[in-house]
């Protein structure tokens, strides 16, 4: 290993720490976009959920309105 750095290493070293912390951010952008998508599927699956719910709970409090 070499144990001086030369101002001509030291740059190509900061380009690449750059480069890497660019794609690191794009990634990270992407990963926070299917993130987002994920949430969004929740949140209509809950929505669903809770439809399905209040119609079971409806339908058995009219079945039990009317044999009272």
């Amino acid at each position: 290993m070499r144990s001086t750095w030369t101002d001509a290493r030291l740059d190509e070293f900061k380009d690449q720490v750059n480069a890497n912390f660019k794609e690191l951010g794009q990634r990270m952008d992407h990963q926070s976009e299917r993130i987002d998508r994920i949430q969004h599927t929740m949140v209509h699956g809950f929505i669903a959920m809770m439809l399905g719910m209040m119609t079971g709970f409806l339908g058995l409090a009219g079945v039990l309105i009317t044999k009272l």
